[in-house]
Formats: C-alpha cells, sequence, structure tokens
C-alpha cells in the first residue's frame, strides 16, 4: 500500500498539488484521472521521488519516502517496476535485451538466471517469437508488452504505469488493461495508472483517485463512478456521448 497525507507541490507561485490525501491499495489497480493541468502527473511523480512535495508524507507500505537515505531509496527503486507513456525502449536492443536491463542493473543474477527470468515474463505478456526482434519490428501494442515484461522482470512491489494506453487502437488498449490488472491481481503488486482513458476507468477502475485542479475531488470504484453526484466527476465522465448513454441505461436498471 501506499499512503499520501496531506501532499502539496508549488512550481514557483502555481500551487499545483493542493493537500492530497489518499492511498493507492495492494492487489488492485490504481487509477489517477482528470482533466490536462489537474495535477495528476505531478501526482505521479512526486509518488515515484521525482518530485519532492513541499508538505506532506508519502509511505510505501510504512516507510516514510522523505525520511529515506540514498540507499534506502535505491532499494526502494529496485521494488519499483514503470511503464512509460510511450514505452521507452531501447532501440538499439532486441526485446530480450530491453526485458534483461533492470536485471543486470539492479541484480547479480547469472546469465543463465536472467535468461530464465526473462523468458517467464516475455511468456506471461504473451509475446511469441518476439525476444530477438527490435522495437521498430513490433506494433505498438506488442511494445506495450514488452515494456509491461521490462516493468515486472525484476518482481517489483509497486508497478507506475503513464498514459499506458496512449497511441493505442481501442481493442489494444483493452488487451493492455486487462494485462496491467492481470499481473497486479497475480503478483500482488500496488498499481497506479495515470489514465484520461475513460475506457480504463471502465474496465480496470477498482480504485479511481479523480483529481481536479490540484485537489483530491473525488475518489471511489468504478461502478460508485457512475452513480455519483458530484458535478465535476460528471462533468469529466460523460463529455462523450458513449457515457451518456451508459449513466441512462444504467438509471433504467436501476429503476
Amino acid at each position: 500500500m501506499i499512503e499520501v497525507k496531506d501532499i502539496e507541490k508549488s512550481f514557483g507561485n502555481a500551487k499545483v498539488l493542493k493537500g492530497i490525501t489518499t492511498t493507492f491499495e495492494t492487489g488492485k489497480t490504481n487509477l489517477i484521472i482528470g482533466q490536462s493541468g489537474s495535477g495528476k502527473t505531478v501526482l505521479l511523480k512526486s509518488l515515484l521521488g521525482i518530485h519532492q512535495p513541499d508538505h506532506g508524507i508519502i509511505a510505501f507500505d510504512g516507510r516514510i519516502l522523505s525520511h529515506m537515505d540514498a540507499d534506502e531509496r535505491r532499494a526502494l527503486r529496485t521494488e519499483i517496476g514503470m511503464v512509460f507513456q510511450g514505452s521507452a525502449l531501447f532501440d538499439s536492443m532486441t526485446v530480450e535485451e530491453n526485458v534483461a536491463f533492470p536485471l543486470k542493473m539492479f541484480t547479480s543474477k547469472t546469465p543463465a538466471e536472467i535468461k530464465e527470468r526473462v523468458d517467464f515474463v516475455i511468456d506471461r505478456v504473451n509475446l511469441v517469437n518476439a525476444h530477438h526482434k527490435k522495437p521498430s519490428e513490433l506494433s505498438g501494442g506488442m511494445q506495450k508488452r514488452v515494456a509491461i515484461a521490462r516493468a515486472i522482470v525484476n518482481n517489483p512491489r509497486y508497478l507506475f504505469c503513464d498514459e499506458p494506453n496512449s497511441g493505442l487502437d481501442p481493442k489494444t488498449s483493452i488487451v493492455i488493461d486487462n494485462l496491467i490488472h492481470e499481473i497486479t491481481v497475480e503478483y500482488n503488486i500496488t498499481t497506479v495508472v495515470n489514465t484520461h482513458d475513460m475506457n480504463s476507468v471502465m474496465e480496470i477502475g477498482e480504485k479511481i483517485v479523480f483529481l481536479k485542479e490540484g485537489i483530491l475531488a473525488w475518489e471511489g470504484s468504478k461502478k460508485e463512478i457512475f452513480k455519483t453526484d458530484n458535478e465535476a466527476v460528471t462533468d469529466f465522465v460523460y463529455s462523450s456521448n458513449l457515457f451518456k448513454k451508459i449513466r441512462k441505461a444504467q438509471n433504467r436498471d436501476d429503476s
């Protein structure tokens, strides 16, 4: 579990995070949603230690991030997997080499042990006959699978995903969403997904944190978000005709 208590962050005179308090639960897909400029990315980077909050506490299973020394922070980083928005694969490396990179950097595993683990996670994300291909030879969905394999190769306790469906078609997005959820449950990971994709909310939103102008305006589950009367949430969620139809259908079912 990751606990966030009264986090504030400013850049110059602009206050971006305004006293956010929430928890990201273990074994669940926790989504951060909100419009552009709501503070989603700053919150995610604060969780990752890229930004230092001006006030408040971030704790990883009771370990307070701001109280950690350099060695403790390095140890924490080995427990974190990251899926970047653009996958961020090394173009000059094969799939196998990309996935093996964290093991070579952060562990003392033998080449045989590395190969065994790499083969396992590549198989786990359903990449077939892709070991020796370069990223440029893969589709966007396959590149995202490689990024997920690399993120979980070191058995992380915490998984962060920044807009994992960016640039993907709706069908592939659902596949990636479900893969992230399956891995979260299977390995009991605390997963935090920064997204603007409402399809992801519908698919895997077990815990949803909605930000508006740096404030935590609402939190709940994917079932609760379609029933809330919070105006900021409804304006965001039902901005498309698709979700207006969904709510009408749900209201009919409840009546």
